[in-house]
């Protein structure tokens, strides 16, 4: 992974059983390269999203640690936070465009 893109090996999904140590692997490699790039490129909604995704994984995986599974619904529901406040947010309608909308709805 280059300091300019945002693609994860860990995005292709397969059939291989999950490994809870390979996930805290990518994922501390994940949130490292997310915060390497973010100060050069501004945020990266994709990789911000795969780190969300591992972290809910790790929080799903049966027989972790309560605590381990504790901290990684936390840091993914933080994680989600990240991404919602990076999404671009639709444009509200103007006053009048709501006032002509309303009027043609009835």
């Amino acid at each position: 992974m280059t300091a300019t893109d945002c693609h994860s090996p860990f995005t292709e999904s397969s059939s291989v059983p999950i490994q809870p140590d390979l996930l805290v692997s990518a994922v501390m490699h994940l949130m490292s390269q997310y915060t390497a790039n973010v100060g050069a490129s501004g945020d990266c909604i994709k990789l911000a999203s795969i780190i969300e995704r591992h972290l809910r994984a790790l929080a799903d995986f049966p027989g972790l640690p309560p605590v381990l599974q504790a901290t990684c619904q936390q840091l993914s529901e933080q994680w989600a936070g990240v991404v919602d406040r990076a999404m671009p947010k639709p444009a509200k309608a103007s006053f009048f465009k709501r006032l002509v909308i309303g009027r043609s709805a009835n």
